[in-house]
């Protein structure tokens, strides 16, 4: 035989007998936890680490210790899994799962505690979509090869159940005798680190994020349902006289951020439309949570920052249900992915996305298309008091560079790809430049349709526009991208939201300090539930007029300024005491 032939056989005997070679599930288990501990949790080691450089004494022996103690926590759950076959199955779902979990946080930042969950449970599949691209592909692809091989290693060879249970017990005992070795030896420093950076937690995967889904679903579809809370059952409307009307819109904006309004001293001309009218800036509000699940019923509910669940938010009356009663005519009209339950008891209209409207792509669309429905409303107004809502598809990314038409793309360049980590920094905050420009011009029109409205109507039509964002975003600020960190530790792009007012009467009788000094004040989405009520003149019972913004510069308070006495000194007192 030619030597080069058994050379060849040679070759193919060893190839054959590694890729022919099983592992035993307990080898296969130890290093699954080691490739979950080292490679999936990477994103939580590091955020370990600059967390651990930031203290005066870096703990070495505490973070070198992390990925072992990591390992013994993973082969210990992983051995409690019963038969192969359950086992095999659930590590292949942990392992994509993983994979997903580590990308988003190493590419975004992303944390997957419950609210991100929530946020996720409420995402529509053409949202979803928008973050699936060759990177995220790729990336998730080379993540899974490596433990999806070492599964399929598996010695397939079921042994007995006596036999099975002692080679378990055999692989976990030295393993709980490292874990504990590890904590009591290093119990101040986990202890420290634990106390002083809770959220660092829920950097690991997928444990937490398992958690909160598990609860996210007990408190959903296993809770027993509560009863629906009535706060007040006889609001009252306020009526100026018999003629007059009263058209309030209100614009939930999305993903907007104070930091790159023009009107808030940004220095790109971001509100090239809005700074031509008579339009009120307030540039020091915040919202309540960091993703639209909480900031929008957040923002529509009595309960305040601190007190707020979405469960007990959506079992009792929310700003909505309270203005309707009162006999305002409420129409909620949404271009975004729905009003996560604020408007279910009320008129809403969900903007058809189809193909055949120059404005949609079938997934989206464009948010000039809600001007053509408030059109339609201003035309046929039935009640003395109407406010309706827009809500905008505004900023949302990843995606930004479907927010806003060709015509719109002033800041360039700009990022056309969802991947926004790998597009330059001017690209991406170019982008999503592009879409706040776009807002301001959405927000403008509203403004002039009904200065418009007002003018034809002279003398009978108040009108009020009132625009603020559910959160912010991050655009690569300290490696951070879109949305949804945990409010503790959320940065400022996240939470620091812009706010506009505008007014076809009132601007023109507030007090110009006054209105100053109030845009100045720091505000949040805890204001807007009674600072609504107030521009509505609906008296309740829920009512705080410490929390209405508009209250000191009696911006809310119409009926009672016509009933002001002429101005001159003897009835300065008299004015005052109608005003108080």
């Amino acid at each position: 035989m030619p030597v080069h032939n058994v050379i060849f056989i040679k070759r193919d005997n060893i190839v054959t007998k590694f890729f022919s070679k099983t592992l035993s599930l307990e080898f296969a288990t130890i290093l699954l936890s080691f490739y979950f501990a080292l490679i999936f949790n990477f994103p939580f080691l590091h955020e370990t680490y600059l967390d651990l450089v930031k203290l005066d004494n870096f703990d070495l022996a505490y973070f070198i210790s992390l990925p072992l103690f990591l390992t013994s926590v993973f082969i210990v759950l992983f051995s409690l899994l019963p038969k192969r076959v359950i086992y095999k199955t659930v590590l292949m779902i942990l392992i994509f799962l993983s994979a997903i979990f580590c990308y988003a946080s190493s590419s975004y930042g992303i944390i997957f505690d419950y609210g991100m969950v929530e946020n996720m449970a409420e995402t529509s599949t053409s949202e979803a979509f928008t973050y699936l691209n060759s990177s995220a592909i790729l990336f998730v692809t080379l993540l899974i090869i490596t433990p999806l091989a070492i599964l399929f290693k598996i010695n397939p060879k079921q042994n007995t159940f006596k036999v099975s249970v002692n080679k378990r017990l055999k692989l976990i005992s030295p393993t709980l005798a490292i874990f504990f070795i590890i904590v009591f030896s290093l119990y101040s420093s986990y202890a420290s680190v634990n106390r002083n950076n809770r959220e660092l937690v829920k950097y690991i995967v997928p444990i937490p994020t398992l958690i909160s889904s598990y609860k996210y679903v007990n408190r959903n579809y296993f809770y027993e349902p509560t009863v629906f809370k009535l706060l007040d059952e006889t609001p009252t409307l306020k009526t100026l006289n018999n003629k007059d009307k009263n058209v309030i819109v209100m614009i939930v904006g999305e993903t907007a951020r104070a930091k790159n309004f023009s009107l808030n001293g940004y220095p790109k001309q971001t509100n090239e439309y809005t700074e031509k009218l008579n339009i009120q800036s307030f540039q020091q509000m915040y919202s309540c949570g960091t993703a639209t699940a909480v900031s929008v019923p957040c923002m529509f509910s009595l309960l305040n920052k601190e007190q707020f669940n979405k469960r007990s938010a959506s079992s009792q009356q929310n700003l909505l249900d309270i203005v309707e009663l009162a006999g305002v005519d409420v129409l909620w009209i949404d271009n975004n992915e729905g009003c996560k339950g604020v408007c279910k008891r009320v008129k809403t209209i969900n903007i058809d996305k189809n193909k055949s409207n120059p404005l949609c792509d079938g997934d989206y669309c464009f948010d000039e298309i809600l001007l053509t429905q408030l059109d339609n409303k201003l035309a046929n107004l039935s009640h003395q008091t109407t406010l309706i809502v827009l809500h905008l598809m505004g900023s949302h990314g990843p995606t930004y560079y479907r927010r806003y038409p060709h015509k719109f793309a002033t800041f360039l360049p700009d990022c056309q790809q969802s991947d926004i980590q790998n597009c330059t920094s001017e690209q991406l905050v170019n982008t999503y430049d592009n879409t706040i420009h776009y807002s301001d011009y959405v927000i403008a029109e509203v403004v002039n349709k009904l200065t418009s409205f007002t003018n034809e109507n002279a003398q009978t039509v108040n009108a009020e526009m009132i625009y603020v964002s559910d959160h912010g975003e991050s655009l690569g600020e300290h490696g951070l991208y879109l949305h949804g960190l945990p409010y503790a530790i959320a940065p400022s792009e996240q939470t620091h939201i812009p706010m506009l007012f505008w007014s076809n009467n009132i601007t023109s009788n507030m007090n110009t300090d006054c209105a100053l000094e109030s845009a100045n004040t720091s505000f949040n989405h805890d204001n807007m539930f009674h600072s609504m009520l107030g521009l509505l003149n609906v008296e309740s019972s829920t009512y705080q007029t410490k929390f209405d913004i508009f209250n000191s510069c009696n911006l809310n308070t119409l009926d009672i300024a016509k009933n002001l006495l002429p101005i001159n000194e003897s009835n300065k007192k008299e004015n005052d005491v109608i005003l108080k």
